[in-house]
């Protein structure tokens, strides 16, 4: 099914020949690609030669085929990115140091899921009890992050969504529920899986666990699914 054409030919001047280079430059034939973007030969064609402008959702997909991002379909530059994220302080240390509060939660937060995120003072994000530090370079393809896990937070909830994810602990023992297998994780144990597995996560110590995850979200355009938003998926 070929979704309606974009706006004006004159939105958009510079996406035609990048759409026919980066093609080319796949190695794909017009027919090729747009069987893989559910596109017609001859609607493809007219977005090469700039006769119809895409949509978001056809730059979304074209952007999949051929491997790049939609900034990139727009002309756009990217801004300078640092290759190196310091350290900073953050709640918790090994040892399951979660501040000393009952039940692991950190800052006395509870362990239930409340759907809230707040700042932390010690340098991370609090959501849902977990709490969170970026590890990595924003904007990229695989997101980095330092988490911490209290005993009792999120411990029954189940994720299912695109990505792909790869946790390490640092400290503490981890529970991790892959579909019907459960496995219990301890410090320098690592998991890595596709994240359409349903899978759930939790610490097995009163003291929580701490970890390392890194994660793609991939045809998700939000960060939130990592977080625990509204939709409960991470």
């Amino acid at each position: 099914m070929n979704p309606p054409d974009g706006g004006a030919a004159d939105e958009l001047p510079g996406v035609a020949p990048r759409l026919r280079e980066l093609r080319r430059d796949r190695g794909l034939t017009l027919e090729a690609a747009a069987r893989r973007a559910d596109l017609s030969p001859a609607h493809l064609s007219r977005l090469e030669t700039g006769r119809r402008q895409p949509s978001l959702p056809m730059l979304l997909g074209l952007a999949r085929i051929y491997g790049t991002t939609v900034s990139e379909l727009l002309g756009e530059m990217p801004p300078e990115r640092d290759a190196i994220v310091r350290g900073g302080p953050f709640a918790g240390a090994p040892g399951g140091a979660f501040g000393g509060t009952p039940g692991g939660a950190p800052g006395g937060a509870s362990g239930g899921a409340s759907g809230s995120a707040s700042g932390s003072a010690s340098g991370g994000a609090e959501v849902d009890g977990w709490v969170y530090q970026q590890a990595g370079g924003s904007g990229r393809a695989m997101q980095a992050l330092r988490v911490l896990v209290p005993h009792g937070a999120q411990g029954d909830l189940v994720r299912v969504h695109p990505g792909e994810e790869w946790l390490y602990v640092l400290d503490g023992r981890l529970r991790v529920s892959l579909g019907e297998t459960v496995h219990d994780l301890d410090p320098g144990d690592s998991a890595h899986f596709d994240s359409l597995t349903p899978h759930r996560i939790a610490a097995l110590d009163r003291g929580g666990a701490e970890l390392l995850f890194v994660h793609t979200l991939l045809q998700s355009p939000s960060a939130e699914l990592c977080l625990g938003s509204g939709t409960r998926l991470r």
